[in-house]
């Protein structure tokens, strides 16, 4: 009978720790949970970009975009003669090759016939039409040695 008794007695107890257990369980999801700290976020400006830093033949392809466009647009001979000769201070001499593409397939080119740059500023200057563009540049100390130009 004790032995009876001892076993309820502890059934009693394991189902009251269970139930005590379950109650704060249920506390425990009831209960809302706790604000989450709200940190202050420090944004930091956004680093300036890097200056564009651009090639050599960059910067001699522009300008001589730019001198070709001037000699073809120039209104008279006096200024167009002027460009042409800062631009054959660019070049290695007045002969430099100067190669015009007319027609590109599977990687071969076709090329009209070569002239020299100071052909090709005299031709500018008389058609006073300025109808290629510079595709390829080679310079060699600071001066150009080749030039390919290409239809616009």
């Amino acid at each position: 009978m004790f032995a009876l008794s001892l076993r309820k007695t502890m059934l009693m107890a394991v189902l009251v720790l269970l139930a005590m257990g379950a109650c704060k369980s249920k506390k425990k999801a009831v209960a809302p949970p706790p604000a989450p700290e709200v940190k202050e976020e420090v944004v930091k400006p956004a680093p300036a970009p890097a200056p564009v830093v651009r090639s050599a033949e960059e910067i001699a392809v522009e300008k001589l975009e730019n001198n070709f466009t001037s000699i073809a647009t120039s209104s008279n001979g006096a200024s167009a003669d002027k460009t042409i000769q800062e631009v054959l201070s660019m070049f290695s001499n007045q002969e430099t090759p100067i190669l015009i593409v007319i027609h590109e397939e599977g990687g071969v080119k076709d090329y009209d016939e070569p002239t020299t740059i100071k052909k090709y500023l005299d031709y500018l200057k008389d058609t006073k039409k300025n109808l290629n563009y510079i595709s390829d540049i080679r310079l060699v100390g600071g001066k150009v040695t080749e030039l390919e130009l290409r239809r616009k």
